[in-house]
């Protein structure tokens, strides 16, 4: 145990017992994992957002899909969310009107191919946030663990010794509560990541479910109109 007159941060951690160390090492491993993960996803938001917004521009301003489309899976943008369901549902939409010739059929393909293409980007949305998630809600309780555990080796510590006093415990008590301290501060970026992230990736695919319907009615005025 570290002397109350020579406490410091590093020395309480060096000396601290192997569980309440275990502990501080979890929690640092996780607040440096999920600091890695938050640049990652703030990059990727980021890029989702300008993509999907570049995409849609050009969508709108287009007067022929076919060309579009060809542009599209010569040079594709993996950032563009909008793309990726424009490419599933017009490549399903020109397979189904060469061989099929019901307009409902080759409707509830594209469909279906665009309600694919926005499953996979919500998977690619989504990436780590429930890693923050955990780290957010665990944290804490890791790091009380450790502090509970400190501060039971303290007060065990007592009865090896004639006179109890603050002076004794003090130094057993820090050490165990900085395992509180690092575990807040692996959880509160954690947390406040999770929610951000949470909200724009929401927006994002509302925006691509919005897409999603409105190409629709797009290809759903083509396929009838190739019937008429």
């Amino acid at each position: 145990m570290v002397e109350a007159s020579s406490m410091s941060v590093v020395s309480l951690i060096s000396n601290a017992t192997i569980v309440v160390q275990l502990v501080m090492a979890l929690l640092i491993l996780a607040s440096l994992t999920s600091w890695y993960m938050i640049v990652g996803r703030y990059r990727v938001l980021g890029r989702a957002h300008k993509a999907g917004r570049a995409f849609e521009e050009k969508f709108w301003s287009s007067d022929d899909l076919a060309s579009l489309y060809t542009q599209s899976r010569k040079d594709p943008n993996p950032d563009s969310g909008t793309e990726a369901i424009f490419r599933a549902g017009f490549q399903e939409f020109v397979r189904l009107s060469k061989s099929t010739k019901g307009a409902g059929a080759v409707m509830d393909g594209s469909q279906r191919a665009m309600r694919v293409a926005l499953q996979r980007e919500h998977t690619r949305l989504t990436k780590h946030l429930p890693f923050l998630a955990t780290v957010g809600s665990t944290s804490p309780y890791v790091g009380l663990f450790g502090t509970v555990w400190g501060i039971m080796n303290s007060f065990m510590a007592l009865a090896n010794v004639k006179q109890a006093t603050l002076s004794v415990v003090a130094p057993g008590i820090a050490e165990a509560l900085i395992a509180t301290a690092i575990g807040l501060f692996a959880a509160i970026p954690a947390v406040m990541a999770y929610n951000r992230f949470s909200a724009q990736s929401d927006a994002l695919l509302t925006e691509n479910e919005m897409f999603a319907e409105e190409f629709s009615s797009v290809l759903h005025r083509q396929a009838h109109g190739r019937e008429a």
